[in-house]
């Protein structure tokens, strides 16, 4: 088990966290980077373990809450600040990653624990990103400039 019950499987730069060091919080990226965006501001991708969200190393049923934020551009270039902020997802394989992902992230999520999925569909609707699971979310809220991104909660039964 784990010492904190949320579990950030996409943390990026933690973007949306009030507090971005939250100790009840696990953080997970693929990637540890810093960069200069265009604007002059600092981007620090430094989760506290390095793991692929499609294979996560946690023990099946550890977490009360889960946080799946992940990168949903697949049309960014590789030196674009939107990929460096974002990540990217691959052309090619992004069903079969992301489905991969939710699978993941309902085996670590325990017993009616909480998934919070958020998505913009900028380039990648929604409907065909929920498709990839056959989990049905409870609750749904657009936000953002011209309702492109998703908060998605979901309860594993």
């Amino acid at each position: 088990m784990s010492e904190q019950p949320i579990l950030d499987m996409c943390c990026g730069s933690r973007m949306f966290w009030y507090d971005k060091m939250d100790p009840r919080a696990m953080y997970i990226d693929i990637r540890e980077e810093k960069h200069t965006l265009c604007d002059g501001r600092n981007l620090v991708i430094s989760p506290d373990v390095i793991a692929d969200f499609r294979k996560l190393p946690f023990a099946d049923n550890t977490f009360p809450v889960v946080v799946f934020d992940p990168p949903h551009l697949d049309r960014v270039g590789n030196n674009s600040w939107m990929g460096k902020k974002y990540g990217r997802l691959n052309r090619n394989t992004w069903r079969d990653d992301l489905r991969a992902g939710f699978a993941e992230a309902f085996r670590v999520l325990r017993s009616h624990g909480v998934l919070i999925f958020k998505w913009n569909e900028t380039q990648i609707p929604v409907s065909q990103v929920l498709a990839l699971t056959d989990v049905k979310p409870i609750i749904g809220q657009r936000t953002g400039k011209s309702d492109k991104t998703h908060w998605i909660i979901f309860v594993k039964d």
